[in-house]
C-alpha cells in the first residue's frame, strides 16, 4: 500500500496531479479541496494516498489531509459510492461539513451534493453516522457563528444557480481573506458574489 508520496509537483489540474517521485511519475486524482490546498507546479508536494484496485487497473487518490482520506475511505465502503463519486462529494463540500451533516441526519444538506440523492443520503446517515463520529480529525468540528453562515450563504448561492463547488470555492476566498466572525450572512453573500463574477 502507497500511504503517501514525496516529491515534485509535475503537473496539476483540479481533478488530478502528477508527482515526479526521483524520476517517477505518479497520477493521482484529487478532490477540489486538495487542488486549492497543494502547492504551484514545479514546488515540493507531499500527498497522503489511498490506492483503489480494480480488475484492469489500480489508481491512486490523493489527499491534502488525513482528514480527507479518512472519509473518503468511508464513504466507499458505502454500496453504490465509488471512487470516482466520493472524489466528487469531496469536491462539492468541506470534511466538517459533510460530518456535521451525516451527525445530525441532515438529508436535505446532503442531497444539494452533486451525485446525491434521496437514497445515497440515507446510506451515508444510517451507514456512517456512528463510524464518523469517532473520527479524530485534524481540525475539530466547527459549530459556531462562522460554520452557520457558511452553510446559509453556500444554500442562497446555490438557490441562485451557481454550482456547488463555485460558490464553496467564493465561500471559503471570502472567509481566508477576512474575520469571519465579523461578517453578516448578508455581507457574506455579496462578497462571494464578486469572487463568483465572470469580471473578478
Amino acid at each position: 500500500m502507497i500511504s503517501y508520496l514525496h516529491g515534485r509537483l509535475a503537473e496539476k489540474s483540479p481533478t488530478e496531479i502528477t508527482v515526479d517521485v526521483n524520476g517517477v511519475a505518479y497520477a493521482v486524482h484529487i478532490p477540489l479541496s486538495t487542488f486549492e490546498a497543494i502547492g504551484e507546479v514545479g514546488g515540493e508536494v507531499k500527498i497522503l494516498t489511498y490506492l483503489h484496485f480494480r480488475e484492469d487497473a489500480m489508481q491512486l487518490y490523493g489527499f491534502a489531509t488525513s482528514a480527507e482520506r479518512d472519509l473518503f475511505k468511508l464513504l466507499i465502503s458505502i454500496s453504490g459510492i465509488g471512487p470516482k463519486m466520493a472524489q466528487g462529494i469531496l469536491s462539492g463540500i468541506s470534511v466538517n461539513e459533510l460530518k456535521n451533516f451525516i451527525l445530525h441526519g441532515n438529508f436535505t444538506a446532503l442531497m444539494s451534493i452533486p451525485g446525491v440523492g434521496k437514497k445515497t443520503a440515507e446510506r451515508l446517515v444510517v451507514e456512517l453516522r456512528d463510524r464518523v463520529g469517532r473520527l479524530e480529525y485534524e481540525v475539530p468540528m466547527k459549530e459556531d457563528k462562522t460554520a452557520a453562515m457558511r452553510s446559509e450563504a453556500l444554500l442562497a448561492l446555490t438557490s441562485l444557480g451557481y454550482p456547488r463547488a463555485t460558490a464553496e470555492k467564493a465561500i471559503r476566498a471570502v472567509l481566508q481573506g477576512s474575520d469571519g466572525s465579523a461578517l453578516t450572512v448578508e455581507e457574506l453573500i455579496k462578497r462571494a458574489l464578486r469572487h463568483t463574477s465572470p469580471t473578478s
